[in-house]
């Protein structure tokens, strides 16, 4: 978003994630927050609905806006989660949003075997393509490491879709679009080819021939990956290369 508001919103969704206002805290009024990053009431009033709309927040007449518990925030919100992610439990969030997507993929990734026609194959064919491709352009210029990401979403993406389950798509369109917004932090591009993009030929294949069971085994097999670098996160200086899998 350009509006005015963005600044002072995105600080004040980092100051309640990282709980310098606390759960119960009175959020300052809005002559105070627009003295402070020196903008209007009226943008002042934006920023207070904002983050009411991401639920960190609950406004009553009279009283002001108060910091609601973390349970009551909206974690699948890009900003949301981009604070969460630069906090101290940063690892626990990722592994709440991998738990998510095992209870959710590993499933679809069955569906689509089942239900996959030739135009789903030739579309989910693509999407590895795309992955491929951008995985060169990142190679090369890291400054395209973005186009990945967006790739390995969309070959995401088009799996779920692929199962016809609408509701489905929405909950993982919505799971995925947080992440990609968050940039991966758990990504290996040391790994990429001689992992991540192996892991998601053989979920290709399997959804080609119509094995089912082999398309969620594969999809288990990739998210053990992402799992093992989850592990890893917040240990840099170690080479992933030459620790063992779990």
């Amino acid at each position: 978003m350009a509006r005015l508001h963005r600044g002072p919103l995105q600080t004040l969704i980092a100051e309640i994630a990282l709980e310098n206002l606390p759960a119960g805290a009175l959020l300052p009024r809005e002559n105070d927050l627009a003295q402070r990053f020196d903008i209007s009431r009226g943008t002042a009033r934006e920023c207070i609905r904002g983050l009411e709309e991401r639920g960190m927040v609950v406004v009553k007449h009279g009283r002001g806006a108060t910091v609601r518990e973390p349970r009551e925030w909206n974690r699948l919100d890009p900003d949301v989660l981009a604070a969460l992610l630069s906090g101290p439990q940063s690892a626990d969030i990722l592994a709440e949003f991998l738990e998510s997507r095992r209870i959710l993929e590993i499933e679809a990734a069955g569906l689509a075997a089942e239900r996959a026609d030739d135009a789903d194959v030739d579309q989910l064919r693509d999407a590895y393509r795309q992955m491929v491709d951008a995985a060169g352009r990142a190679d090369s210029q890291p400054d395209h490491e973005a186009d990945f990401h967006e790739a390995d979403v969309a070959f995401h993406r088009t799996l779920v879709e692929i199962t016809g389950n609408r509701v489905l798509v929405t909950l993982v369109s919505r799971i995925h679009g947080a992440m990609l917004q968050a940039r991966y932090p758990t990504a290996r591009p040391q790994l990429r080819m001689e992992r991540t993009l192996p892991e998601h030929r053989r979920i290709l294949g399997t959804v080609r021939i119509g094995d089912a069971r082999g398309a969620r085994r594969a999809m288990a097999a990739h998210l053990d990956s992402v799992e093992q670098f989850l592990e890893e996160y917040g240990r840099p200086n170690e080479d992933p290369r030459v620790r063992p899998r779990t």
